[in-house]
């Protein structure tokens, strides 16, 4: 599948897009490099395996070669929270508009990406763990048409009904088995004879 390209004037004329202008249009914001990077096909490749193989953000798929970029890199770690927050709000902007033409749709949740160091106002806003250094979550898609695999949670509810199921239908085939045996005994049990 050939990879969808996102225009600067289309990124600006998405509802979205049009509240970041000041992202696009900062000197000082490798905007036009960002567009480039999600515009590979082996990226946008990874991204919609993050979601289906590893259940996982579409970013994920493609974090750690995003924040080793060096031009991202060196606007990341710049200490201007603000900024680099709207920086990293636009690449869920960019990811959006790719995963929807691609027939993905969001589902309102998101996804851990990393665990946020403490508050140093010194230093860039970054992670202390997880898998990515500066984003802390990344929006979840599924599929418009469905997901082909089923969540490890579905999965677990489906296994412990079925299991619930069993254990209820072995309990009354127990009781029903028992009853019968207890009446068959008492019905082959003979009277005691009275002593005199």
């Amino acid at each position: 599948m050939p990879a969808s390209t996102i225009s600067r004037d289309e990124f600006l004329a998405d509802r979205q897009g049009r509240t970041f202008a000041d992202v696009a249009n900062a000197p000082n914001i490798p905007f036009d490099e960002l567009l480039a990077f999600f515009a590979d096909e082996g990226r946008q490749r990874r991204m919609f395996e993050a979601e289906l193989h590893h259940d996982r953000a579409p970013l994920a798929g493609v974090v750690r070669e995003l924040e080793t970029h060096s031009a991202f890199n060196k606007f990341l770690s710049t200490v201007h929270h603000r900024r680099t927050q709207r920086f990293r709000q636009a690449v869920g902007v960019i990811i959006r508009m790719i995963m929807t033409r691609n027939g993905w749709r969001r589902t309102g949740r998101k996804g851990s990406l990393g665990i946020r160091a403490a508050v140093n106002l010194k230093l860039p806003a970054h992670n202390k763990g997880g898998l990515a250094f500066w984003f802390v979550r990344a929006e979840r898609y599924e599929l418009a048409t469905g997901m082909p695999y089923r969540s490890v949670q579905a999965r677990r509810r489906a296994l412990e009904k079925r299991s619930a199921a069993r254990l209820s239908a072995e309990a009354r085939r127990a009781a029903k088995d028992g009853s019968a045996r207890n009446g068959k005994a008492a019905s082959q049990t003979k009277p005691l004879k009275e002593t005199p």
